[in-house]
């Protein structure tokens, strides 16, 4: 495993575009999906103990179980290595369509220092190992095919999710037509990516927002705030959109903090995660 992320952050995951593909008959959905990863996520410390635990804290960390039903436990456990003491400083929303509890998971594997089978983690969670080594990507099947993009571009972004905790299940029930197209053929330059972007789409996007309007209500803030691309992640309900600078991300994210102060929202770079040892704070 060879990342240059450092190993406790534990960054959001973009799904910038998600192509659902088809399903296997033992019901997992084939996915086409370019992922691209945040400068805001949590934040995961460890040091050795007697026994495994976890104790989470955070703005985000209210009800965050801290027993084994926590990835972060669960993934640790299928490491070779001494037991660790966790602590989980949480800023990302949870149920939120950004891969949080799977990014928490990679950083918990990256802490073990240790070997793992990595069969058993996409097993334990389809989003954990592209989490593992946080670069964007395409990934492809369930998880397991992931195809680094050295070329692809940093891109200026606001995340924003409405406070709608989004179970994956019902999403993926809710859409009608399992066997899509995939990713038309990548680009090789940087400059080419976002006119290719637009071109894509999230499958998940349709239901989800039939299932939540506040999705719909949140596309349409983003949209309103002049950015190239606004888009929903995953299966929801954290939406982004991309911009031309960094100043314009930053003031769309003031000018949507005031309008909605109830929501959560991040200005952020999204790309590969780089050496990061801490979180965007508040703005």
């Amino acid at each position: 495993m060879t990342t240059d992320v450092s190993p406790g952050f534990a960054p959001a995951k973009v799904n910038l575009a998600l192509h659902v593909t088809g399903q296997r008959a033992d019901g997992y959905h084939l996915l086409d999906t370019l992922v691209a990863f945040a400068s805001v996520g949590d934040q995961l410390t460890a040091e050795p103990a007697g026994a495994f635990s976890l104790r989470v804290s955070g703005p985000e960390g209210a009800g965050v179980p801290e027993d084994d039903s926590n990835l972060v436990l669960r993934a640790a456990r299928l490491c070779r290595g001494e037991p660790r003491k966790f602590h989980l400083e949480k800023h990302l929303p949870t149920a939120s369509g950004i891969g949080g509890g799977s990014s928490d998971a990679a950083a918990a594997v990256r802490l073990m220092q240790g070997d793992y089978d990595a069969a058993n983690m996409l097993i334990l969670g389809a989003d954990i190992p592209m989490c593992l080594n946080p670069v964007a990507a395409r990934v492809q099947g369930i998880g397991e095919e992931i195809t680094p993009l050295p070329t692809f571009p940093e891109m200026h972004a606001v995340l924003v999710n409405p406070r709608v905790a989004v179970s994956t299940p019902p999403v993926f029930k809710a859409l009608a037509n399992k066997n899509n197209p995939p990713l038309t053929t990548l680009p090789g330059k940087p400059e080419e990516f976002l006119s290719w972007l637009m071109d894509q789409r999230n499958d998940l996007q349709a239901p989800a927002e039939m299932l939540f309007p506040e999705i719909t209500q949140t596309i349409n803030a983003l949209q309103a705030s002049g950015p190239q691309l606004a888009r929903m992640s995953g299966s929801g309900a954290t939406c982004f959109a991309i911009y031309e600078s960094q100043e314009q991300a930053e003031a769309a994210a003031t000018d949507l903090q005031q309008a909605h102060p109830e929501w959560w929202i991040k200005p952020c770079v999204l790309g590969s995660a780089q050496t990061r040892d801490h979180v965007i704070g508040d703005i």
